[in-house]
C-alpha cells in the first residue's frame, strides 16, 4: 500500500504529479522498436510450430514454441493497450490503425475495449461504480446478505481454476464478441470489423495450413496468454493492502497508487509483460508509455513508497475474496464467516 504518499495539496493534485508528466512523451524510435522484437519473433514462432506439426513431431516438442508464443502474445497485448490509451506512437492515427490489427491478433475489438477500459481507469477503486472492466467484488455484508445461489455463484466465479482455466476462453472468446455496455457506433463497428476479420482468418486457415492445425497452434498459444494475462489484472487490482472506497470518500490519487499494484517481476517476465507490473505509475497517468515506466519508477522517488508485491506474495491474492469495509481490506471467505459469527 502507499499510505505514505502524498496524495494532494489544497490544489488537489500532490507534489510530483507534475514531475511525472515529461514521461508521457511517446517516442517513435523505441514504438517501431518494441512492435519489431515482439511481432517478428512471434511470427517466426508461428512458423516454427507449424513446421512441427507437419513434420508430425510429437505435441511434446510443439508445446514449448507454443508457450513461448503465449508469452510473446502478452507483450503483444500490451502494445496494443498502449495504442489504446494513444501513447505508443506520437500519431493517434498511427496508435489506431496498428491498435485494430493488434487487436485482431489478440481477439479484441480495439475502439470498444478502449472505451471499456477507460471507464476501468476513472472508476477503479470506487465501491459504488464496481463492474466497469474489472473483477468481481463483494463487500462482506453484500455476500453475507446475499442468496445461497448467488454466494455459490461469486464462489464459483472467484475461484483459481475457475478464473485461470475457463476467465480466458470466457473473456476473449465469447464476450469480446460482443459490444460493450454503454457502446457507441464507433465501438460496435470495431466489434464487427473484429469478428469479420476472425472469421476471415479460419477461412483462410481451411484453405491453406488447415483449421485443426490453426485452431492447435493459436489456440493453446492464445490460451496460456490469457491464463497469464488474467493473472496480471487480477493482481494489479485484487491484493493486500488494495484501496477502495465508497463514491463520496473516494481519492483519485490514493486510488491510483494503492488502489493499483507495484507487481515486481523478475527482468525476463518484466519484459513479456511490457512493463505492466508498474500499474501504480499507470493508473496515475495513463499516457505514459510503457518502455518509459521503469524510467519513470526510477527518477520520481514517490513511486518507491509503494510496497511491491512479488510473484511469492501475490498468491496470497488467491485467497482474498471479498471486502471487509469495516476493516478496510480485502478478506478470504473464511475470514468473513469469522466476522458473521
Amino acid at each position: 500500500m502507499a499510505a505514505q504518499v502524498e496524495t494532494a495539496k489544497p490544489g488537489g493534485r500532490p507534489g510530483w504529479y507534475a514531475a511525472s508528466k515529461r514521461f508521457e512523451e511517446s517516442d517513435w524510435g523505441k514504438a517501431i522498436w518494441q512492435l519489431a522484437n515482439t511481432l517478428l519473433p512471434y511470427l517466426a514462432l508461428w512458423g516454427l510450430a507449424y513446421w512441427t506439426v507437419r513434420q508430425d513431431m510429437s505435441f511434446w516438442v510443439t508445446l514449448p514454441i507454443l508457450i513461448l508464443m503465449g508469452l510473446f502474445l502478452v507483450r503483444l497485448f500490451i502494445l496494443f493497450h498502449d495504442c489504446g490509451h494513444g501513447s505508443f506512437f506520437p500519431s493517434q492515427r498511427a496508435n489506431e490503425i496498428v491498435g485494430s490489427i493488434l487487436g485482431v491478433m489478440v481477439f479484441t475489438a480495439y475502439a470498444d475495449w478502449r472505451h471499456s477500459h477507460n471507464r476501468h481507469h476513472a472508476t477503479a477503486g470506487d465501491l459504488d461504480r464496481r463492474g466497469e472492466g474489472d473483477v468481481w467484488t463483494m463487500t462482506v455484508k453484500e455476500y453475507q446478505a446475499a442468496s445461497r445461489w448467488e454466494r455459490l455463484t461469486y464462489g464459483f466465479v472467484r475461484f483459481p481454476l475457475t478464473m485461470l482455466v475457463f476467465g480466458p476462453l470466457v473473456s476473449f472468446l465469447i464476450m469480446h464478441r460482443f459490444p460493450s455496455k454503454g457502446a457507441r457506433k464507433r465501438e460496435r463497428r470495431s466489434v464487427l470489423f473484429t469478428n469479420l476479420a476472425l472469421v476471415g482468418i479460419l477461412v483462410v486457415a481451411h484453405f491453406t495450413i488447415g483449421l485443426p492445425t490453426y485452431l492447435l497452434i493459436k489456440g493453446v498459444s492464445f490460451w496460456v496468454a490469457g491464463v497469464l494475462g488474467i493473472w496480471l489484472f487480477y493482481v494489479q487490482h485484487q491484493f493486500e493492502g488494495v484501496y477502495w472506497a465508497r463514491h463520496d470518500a473516494w481519492v483519485p490519487f490514493r486510488a491510483a497508487l494503492e488502489g493499483a499494484s507495484f507487481y515486481k517481476l523478475p527482468k525476463i517476465l518484466q519484459w513479456f509483460s511490457g512493463n505492466i507490473g508498474f500499474h501504480h505509475i499507470h493508473h496515475v497517468r495513463a499516457r505514459i508509455p510503457n518502455y518509459h515506466l521503469a524510467r519513470c519508477y526510477r527518477e520520481v522517488p514517490a513511486f518507491h513508497e509503494v510496497t511491491p508485491v512479488t510473484l511469492r506474495s501475490s498468491l496470497k491474492s488467491l485467497s482474498l475474496n471479498l471486502w471487509d469495509e469495516e476493516g478496510q481490506r480485502l478478506v478470504s471467505f473464511r475470514t468473513a464467516r469469522a466476522l458473521a459469527r
